[in-house]
C-alpha cells in the first residue's frame, strides 16, 4: 500500500513539474513564420530588434528582457518579440542571480536579432542575449510562437 501511495505522489509531483515547465513555454501566438508575412511594416526610419528563445533546458528562467533600462518583454522559451527603435546604440540585459548585456548600434531601415541562451549559474540559470545573423537567426526562430503585444512593436517608447 505505501509503494502505491508513493507511486501516486510521484506521478502528481511529475505532472505538477510538466505544468510549470509547460506553462512557461510559448504556446499560443503566431509561429515566426505565420507572424513574419503579416507584421507591421518598420518604417525606413527606424530599425527592428527580433528578441528569441528556443526550447532548451531552464524553461521555468523566464527574466524580463531590457532595452537601455526599459523592459520590453520576457525571455518565454520558444517564444519571439520584436521592437522597433530609432537608430543608434543599445543594450540588451537580462538579470537573474547576475545581469547579462549585449551592446549593438541600429541603423537606419536595419532588422538586427538577439537570441537569449542560458547558462547554468550557481542557484538560477543565467540567460543571455547574443546578436545572430539573420540566417541563423531566422532557421532557429521559425517554430518560436509571438509573445509581444499583439499589433504593438513597443515602438511608441523610442
Amino acid at each position: 500500500m505505501k509503494i502505491l501511495e508513493g507511486s501516486r505522489a510521484f506521478r502528481f509531483a511529475l505532472f505538477a513539474v510538466a505544468l510549470v515547465v509547460l506553462g512557461g513555454c510559448a504556446t499560443s501566438g503566431a509561429k515566426f513564420t505565420e507572424f513574419q508575412p503579416t507584421a507591421p511594416r518598420l518604417d525606413p526610419a527606424d530599425a527592428r530588434i527580433y528578441v528569441y528563445r528556443t526550447m532548451g533546458p531552464g524553461a521555468a528562467v523566464q527574466p524580463k528582457v531590457n532595452i537601455n533600462g526599459q523592459t520590453v518583454g520576457t525571455a518565454v522559451p520558444n517564444g519571439f518579440f520584436f521592437v522597433d527603435r530609432k537608430p543608434g546604440p543599445y543594450e540588451i540585459s537580462t538579470t537573474t542571480e547576475v545581469e547579462r548585456k549585449l551592446s549593438l548600434t541600429l541603423d537606419k531601415g536595419e532588422t538586427r536579432y538577439v537570441r537569449l541562451s542560458i547558462s547554468m549559474g550557481f542557484f538560477v540559470g543565467h540567460v543571455y542575449p547574443e546578436l545572430v545573423d539573420k540566417a541563423e537567426a531566422e532557421k532557429e526562430i521559425e517554430e518560436c510562437r509571438y509573445t509581444g503585444q499583439v499589433g504593438a512593436s513597443l515602438s511608441e517608447s523610442k
